[in-house]
């Protein structure tokens, strides 16, 4: 499939990211406020995928959508996964690099989520973190949702990590609400609930981080994010 104007637009995008010192230091692992994020969403990940069975992830066959270096994907072996099980798509060479050469047990490949080279009902679980929120063309968004329903097996899951608002200061991400969700996946079950305390405010908490994200985390219009599964009805045929 010939690159469209919005995969041309989503790699430049992703690689003024990359170049950004600014962009970069804003995930800076050092700073508390992103690491309590990361931890709150690991906790989430685990919680929810064991109250729908599907942990331990021992056999599960998970393909991550815009993986990015990797890292997301790789942390499923926490959780039980096998490392040949896993396989990671993205648009960015340089990001693939990356991931080969920090979990070089994982398989990676550059590739567009419109066309997936994954039989049909072949995957038990498919990640999308932040992918639809960075997506604005509506055509490109259906065409790799029809995809990850064409690869998931019916009784499958999205596990699903993405903005619920838009962001006023990055015009290249747009938010993600319940009902567009639906609409990307229907007849899939929605098992969706709010979390990430907006990253603005968590990354300045400094040494009150520990006793004051909790706190603030706990007020509903801040948090900025769906973290959940999206179930395919056992039913489904292709």
């Amino acid at each position: 499939m010939p690159p469209s104007e919005e995969v041309n637009r989503l790699a430049k995008v992703y690689q003024g990211y990359r170049e950004s010192r600014s962009i970069q230091t804003q995930w800076d692992d050092n700073n508390a406020g992103n690491r309590v994020i990361l931890l709150e969403r690991q906790t989430a990940i685990r919680d929810r995928l064991d109250s729908h069975g599907y942990l331990p992830l021992t056999r599960r066959k998970i393909l991550d959508v815009g993986c990015g270096t990797g890292g997301v994907l790789a942390s499923m072996v926490e959780l039980g996964a096998h490392p040949h099980n896993l396989h990671g798509i993205d648009l960015l060479s340089n990001r693939i690099a990356e991931a080969r050469a920090s979990y070089p047990n994982v398989h990676f490949q550059c590739a567009n989520g419109e066309k997936l080279e994954f039989h049909d009902a072949s995957r038990d679980l498919v990640l999308l973190f932040t992918v639809f929120s960075s997506i604005l063309d509506p055509g490109m968004a259906m065409n790799v949702a029809r995809e990850v329903d064409r690869v998931l097996k019916p009784g499958g899951a999205v596990l699903w990590y993405d903005f619920r608002y838009n962001n006023p200061r990055n015009p290249n991400v747009r938010g993600v609400r319940r009902g567009r969700i639906q609409d990307l996946f229907p007849g899939f079950t929605m098992h969706l609930r709010s979390i990430t305390l907006l990253p603005l405010f968590a990354r300045r908490l400094g040494r009150c981080t520990e006793f004051m994200y909790p706190l603030l985390a706990a007020i509903p219009l801040l948090r900025t994010h769906y973290l959940g599964l999206l179930v395919k009805p056992e039913s489904d045929k292709f």
